[in-house]
């Protein structure tokens, strides 16, 4: 039997990269989907091809994580459709870099409301669902930068900091009523968001990872699917960082 048959997913940042390849994933393992983005063109090619690799259902949201009554309204109707929610991922982000003495503060604002306020949001509207749940898991996308820093990131470094400081009181917070909470780290991971790296940055950093490669999205969608089976279901509050040894 696939390994999250019966469980329904919501995925944030779901048309595209880590967040296409985590909803793809879930779906291989007859998982029934609520897929979210911002944009809603991209994510109906995710619907397609979850639908086509053997989801038990999709449904897909167009969504601004930054607002909290949408996504009250959002992951209401999610529940309702999906009759229940048992895994949310918080996956949505967005990078805004510049040095600290050039870091504007629409910038500044926009990654931490994004990345931080939306993960924020979309759990907390979640956690009744998830605690109604036999199986609740909470996971959510963070980054190697959150946990090491680095220049030119201070906006984007603090927001993925912050998320994984939320999942750890998440995960003491909602323990009692069996609901896990993780963080992923990705490190270099080849998606639009590195895309546009200048060459010389992907030489230097490939320079500084044991594995001498860029991760693909299917490296963290891999973790993901660890952590909201079964075979996770003892793991929580921790932060599993996948990097190819990057920060090793």
């Amino acid at each position: 039997m696939p390994a999250l048959t019966g469980r329904k997913a919501l995925i944030t940042g779901a048309s595209r990269g880590i967040g296409r390849a985590i909803a793809e994933a879930f779906a291989r393992e007859g998982a029934a989907l609520a897929l979210v983005a911002t944009g809603t063109d991209k994510l109906a090619a995710t619907a397609a091809r979850c639908s086509e690799l053997g989801a038990a259902a999709v449904h897909t949201f167009g969504l601004d994580v930054r607002n909290s009554a949408d996504c009250d309204a959002v992951v209401k109707q999610a529940a309702e459709k999906l009759g229940g929610l048992d895994i949310v991922v918080n996956n949505a982000g967005v990078t805004r870099d510049n040095l600290l003495m050039r870091l504007s503060d629409e910038d500044y604002n926009t990654v931490l409301d994004t990345n931080l306020r939306g993960t924020f949001n979309i759990t907390r509207s979640a956690t009744r669902s998830l605690m109604k749940s036999k199986c609740g898991r909470v996971i959510n996308v963070a980054s190697v930068v959150g946990v090491v820093g680095n220049a030119g990131q201070a906006n984007y470094a603090a927001s993925k900091g912050g998320v994984i400081a939320f999942t750890k009181a998440v995960a003491k917070e909602l323990a009692g009523r069996g609901v896990t909470a993780h963080v992923i780290a990705p490190g270099c991971i080849d998606t639009d968001m590195t895309a546009g790296l200048d060459a010389k940055v992907k030489e230097e950093a490939l320079k500084g990872i044991y594995l001498s490669r860029f991760g693909k999205p299917e490296d963290i969608a891999a973790a993901a699917l660890f952590l909201a089976g079964e075979s996770g279901s003892y793991v929580t509050a921790q932060v599993l960082i996948v990097d190819g040894g990057m920060t090793a």
